[in-house]
């Protein structure tokens, strides 16, 4: 039998008034689907779809990652992490973001190294009660963020995981709406310089 995050897959850049109907539409005939997960109801919509088998799961992300959807190019892959563990330690969106996955002296934190990259954006225009969770599922939509911090005067940092990312979140993100304020991002890399 296979584990359940071998039968999972993560499902994002979806368009607002996508439906779970919607979903089991497109995914249904990659094998039977126990159970879709739809996260709409505060930034970005993304999906967690269950199959019952991996090889299932395996093909609908074969098949599905890249394909446009009304106009919006899904990202279908396996999640990272695996969502919520057993000791509870949520693992969401492959780690990273200010005071998650580190010990900051508060107590009770896991002393863990936070991811970063080289893939850096630079944030101005967010409101100044965003937060910097907000910020990193509001950027999720471009793809693998691993770290995400946001500061009182409206400017924030995002950080993905690869290159593609970094470059498709300026090109789809850049003067987008986050929580009713419009968002300017600028490529800022530590190690080369980027042309676009």
């Amino acid at each position: 039998m296979s584990s359940r995050n071998e039968c999972r897959v993560y499902v994002g850049n979806l368009p607002p008034d996508i439906r779970n109907k919607d979903i089991e539409d497109l995914f249904y005939r990659y094998g039977k689907i126990s159970r879709v997960d739809l996260k709409n109801k505060r930034g970005p919509p993304f999906a967690f779809i269950e199959f019952e088998d991996h090889r299932d799961a395996e093909d609908a992300v074969s098949k599905r990652d890249g394909y446009d959807y009304d106009g919006y190019k899904l990202r279908v892959e396996f999640p990272k992490g695996g969502g919520r563990s057993s000791d509870g330690f949520d693992r969401r969106g492959g780690g990273g973001g200010r005071g998650f996955g580190r010990n900051d002296g508060r107590g009770g934190g896991r002393q863990q190294t936070t991811r970063r990259s080289h893939y850096r954006v630079l944030i101005s225009g967010l409101p100044a009660s965003g937060s910097w969770q907000d910020l990193k599922d509001h950027m999720r939509e471009a793809g693998d963020v691993c770290y995400a911090d946001s500061f009182k005067d409206g400017t924030g940092v995002v950080e993905f995981l690869r290159y593609e990312d970094m470059k498709y979140a300026i090109k789809k993100l850049d003067d987008s709406k986050f929580r009713s304020h419009e968002v300017l991002l600028y490529s800022f890399q530590t190690t080369k310089q980027t042309k676009f």
